[in-house]
């Protein structure tokens, strides 16, 4: 795996600081012990209150140093990744930040942590601080297991303890709702990769169709092996394991967290699965989702669920100073709002039957869908070998709304067809289609032949699109297509559309379209549209097309 770092030695001392350059004057500092001394903690901290300090190995971001602010963290202290901090360190973020009113800590559930921070806590009440200590052990990946990991679930914890100590609760009742709340916590995580640590050699364990359940957030292999699936169904997998552990006359916060690399894409339809699950029943509020306690570069989630009150809700639900925090907000299905729809065209729009234009579409529409794999394989020389997988999107749109078109009204029916491919056929060759469609029904509607209605939308749409003859796109077999059409009839437009799009495999470089941006010489490759666009002549042919 490829990493951008300096140097392995220096890695989370410069992240520290990139951090600490882009969050705003004056709100964070760092204490001056760096290397060895990795503490970030809010500047202009008058110690009247107090203190929440957590912390753990690097690795984690925007866990824990970008949760330091006001209404969460005090302090956060660092180790180097997934090494849990010194109690040096840990000792001399106590010292920073900590007053008359005490410190409290908040420790994932590992040995490392438990130790480190443990002593120092000690040597801290030796020295004369108030100091407490609050361990979260939220995984549930691990039934059997008598020391559960902490994972992502601890950010609740964070978010109350940080809330009840801005609002100057004294460090009992923060220790002891920090507590409650941490037996009130579940979590679980799924994940399609392990992570790569900067500087280490890196060998995946994963299969290819392999993904892991309960994996921790260093990487640690997870309870079960699981075969990759619909994400509906790798979602249920872990809502009913998790059901299993809450009360289930009781309302919810669902945190839905990104362990590094899982695309913002994928994670909003993983909310959707989450939200649309049994589990769904018990939520209240979310947080997220979005990187919040990641694991590097993981290709992984995990939901974090803890049991609401008055109290916990209103510490959630609470504005904070870091931007890293995402706030809570209620869940709520999607608002509808009705499409308007256009002026004029009810009457025209009718369906209607004529039974020469049905055989030309489902001819045409057949074609396309029979040349998918075909286009495909031709698009991923030139461009994203997706031209046939778009094309035949459209068509089958069209297909599929065969009965709803007017075909006894031509210009109706092409501008019909203009709407469907526009809402249904992705990418740019979808919205050039839309107007070849739509500005040939304007032209035919206004009087117009067909040839020479084809014509106007070829027109407009090369205005828009800016291909012309000679630019390696379907124009090369389209334009002469039509004049050909225009002047000779469908025989002679079919021959013309052929040699147009033989034309472009001499071409080496597309002028227009995606293929204009790739670098490499195409010649001896057929312009994938050109190449349909003959096709489609070529099927069309043996049939008449009406004046």
């Amino acid at each position: 795996m490829k990493h951008f770092f300096n140097r392995r030695e220096t890695i989370v001392t410069e992240a520290l600081d990139g951090l600490l350059r882009t969050i705003g004057s004056g709100e964070l500092a760092r204490l001056d012990g760096y290397p060895e001394i990795k503490v970030v903690l809010r500047a202009g901290w008058e110690k009247t209150k107090v203190s929440v300090v957590s912390g753990g190995g690097a690795g984690h971001e925007p866990s824990h140093a970008g949760f330091v602010g006001k209404g969460m963290l005090t302090a956060a202290v660092s180790g180097e990744i997934f090494a849990s901090p010194s109690v040096e360190a840990v000792l001399a973020a106590i010292r920073a930040v900590t007053g008359p009113a005490g410190c409290l800590l908040i420790v994932k559930n590992y040995t490392g942590d438990r130790l480190n921070f443990g002593l120092a806590a000690e040597k801290a009440r030796a020295e004369g601080f108030r100091v407490e200590m609050v361990i979260v052990a939220d995984d549930i990946a691990l039934p059997d297991i008598a020391q559960p990991r902490g994972v992502a679930g601890t950010l609740f914890v964070h978010k109350i303890a940080g809330h009840l100590s801005e609002a100057g609760r004294d460090l009992t009742e923060i220790a002891a709702a920090a507590r409650s709340a941490a037996k009130d916590i579940v979590s679980l995580g799924m994940s399609l990769s392990s992570c790569s640590i900067p500087g280490q050699p890196h060998e995946d364990r994963f299969g290819e169709n392999d993904g892991e359940l309960g994996l921790g957030i260093h990487g640690e292999p997870g309870v079960e092996r699981i075969a990759v699936q619909s994400a509906d169904r790798l979602v249920a997998i872990m809502a009913e394991r998790l059901a299993a552990r809450l009360d289930p006359n009781a309302a919810h916060a669902l945190l839905i967290n990104n362990l590094g690399s899982v695309p913002p894409l994928e994670m909003s339809l993983i909310a959707n699965a989450v939200l649309a699950s049994p589990l769904a029943g018990a939520v209240k509020l979310t947080i997220g989702p979005g990187p919040l306690m990641t694991a590097l570069n993981m290709n992984g989630f995990s939901l974090s669920l803890i049991k609401l009150d008055a109290a916990r809700e209103a510490a959630l639900l609470a504005p904070v100073g870091p931007h890293a925090w995402m706030p809570a907000k209620p869940v709520a299905a999607p608002t509808l709002v009705a499409m308007a729809k256009a002026a004029g065209q009810g009457a025209a729009r009718k369906p209607s039957q004529d039974a020469g234009a049905r055989h030309l579409i489902v001819t045409v529409c057949e074609k396309l869908i029979s040349l998918e794999n075909a286009l495909n394989g031709l698009d991923a020389k030139a461009g994203d070998g997706d031209t046939g997988s778009t094309v035949a999107a459209g068509a089958r749109s069209v297909l599929e709304r065969l009965d709803t078109l007017p075909l006894a009204n031509p210009a109706a029916t092409l501008g019909a067809i203009g709407d469907i491919l526009s809402a249904s056929m992705g990418g740019s060759s979808g919205v050039l289609l839309s107007i070849f469609f739509t500005a040939a029904g304007q032209a035919r509607d206004g009087g117009a032949g067909m040839a020479k209605a084809l014509l106007a939308g070829l027109e407009r749409m090369t205005f828009y699109g800016g291909a012309k003859p000679g630019d390696r796109t379907m124009v090369d077999a389209l334009e002469p297509a039509l004049k050909a059409l225009d002047a000779e009839g469908l025989q002679e437009a079919a021959a013309s559309a052929r040699r147009g799009a033989e034309a472009t495999a001499a071409m080496e470089k597309a002028k227009a379209g995606r293929s204009a941006y790739v670098g490499t010489k195409l010649q001896g490759v057929v312009d994938p549209g050109a190449h349909a666009v003959a096709e489609v002549f070529a099927a069309a042919a043996a049939q008449p097309v009406s004046a």
